[in-house]
């Protein structure tokens, strides 16, 4: 029987140039989409999935993730003196009681693989899931709960992939491998962002990942790249000489808000399911459509 995965990695130490002025002194993974931050929502897919201690991995300038997360006495006294009992309840469930919160720092700016190494104390020797709070992704089953089955099914480490244009590949990394089973490719490459040309497949790397606790030797042994970091990409190359390594194509729908227009899709649609807001909002969109065409 495989251990259960408990634990799950956020690296957020990213200074988010891309959305800056407003990643200027608040993180990118507090940028809200609708009514909460985009950590919220991928904390949220970790629990559903059964995730039950978040290690988030983070940087200067982050303690707002940190507050987020923490009981607020002086709110909560406040909603429930003025008997505000559904405001409460929301901010109670930002943090379930029975899941736990932990805080590392990333002293410098290394690399996805070097953060989810500076966890490594705190993992020991259990599997565990990494989750890039950029790529919001939204289904029923959570994507991560779709791969926790997989990973007790097979045991093996599993990587989240899309399929993506050519052009795009200069912006994933990108697997090669043979079909394992529907949806399932048996990894036996993985290249960053390679040019059209010299991209291996069409399936892109997206922000999910579940691991055995393996990989930390494989990230110990990389060699710092282009600009010093070391790359999780490189570290998954070397664990697929070791062992069994799927590409999983995902259920579900992406937005990539690590970037202007992803996020303001991601914004659109989730304002569009809103159950406060839907119905306003959409007839908003509507008049506003003659201006647009």
């Amino acid at each position: 029987m495989p251990k259960p995965i408990r634990k799950a990695i956020f690296p957020v130490a990213g200074l988010g140039t891309r959305f800056l002025p407003a990643t200027k002194a608040s993180p990118k993974e507090m940028l809200n989409v609708v009514d909460k931050p985009l950590i919220q929502y991928a904390a949220e897919e970790a629990i559903a999935s059964g995730v039950t201690e978040l290690i988030f991995v983070t940087g200067r300038s982050k303690r707002s993730i940190e507050d987020h997360f923490d009981k607020s006495y002086e709110l909560e006294e406040e909603l429930e003196a003025k008997n505000k009992t559904d405001l409460l309840t929301i901010v109670r469930q930002v943090k379930p009681s029975h899941v736990n919160c932990v805080y590392v720092r990333q002293p410098e700016a290394l690399g996805l693989g070097h953060a989810v190494s500076c966890a490594k104390s705190l993992i020991g020797d259990e599997p565990f899931a990494v989750i890039l709070a950029d790529d919001l992704l939204d289904n029923n089953p959570p994507v991560l709960s779709q791969m926790i089955s997989l990973y007790q099914h097979y045991q093996s480490s599993v990587v989240a992939v899309e399929v993506i244009a050519p052009e795009q590949s200069s912006s994933y990394g990108v697997v090669s491998g043979r079909v394992f089973d529907q949806g399932l490719t048996k990894m036996d490459g993985i290249v960053e962002k390679p040019a059209p040309k010299d991209a291996p497949s069409n399936l892109g790397v997206v922000g999910r990942y579940i691991f055995t606790p393996e990989i930390f030797t494989h990230i110990h042994k990389l060699k710092p790249g282009s600009g010093g970091e070391y790359q999780l990409t490189d570290a998954i190359q070397t664990l697929l000489k070791d062992q069994l390594v799927l590409a999983y194509e995902y259920e579900g729908v992406r937005y990539d808000c690590g970037n202007k227009l992803g996020y303001l899709k991601a914004t659109i649609n989730f304002a569009l399911k809103h159950p406060e807001l839907k119905d306003a909002f959409k007839g908003y969109l509507e008049k506003r459509k003659k201006f647009i065409e």
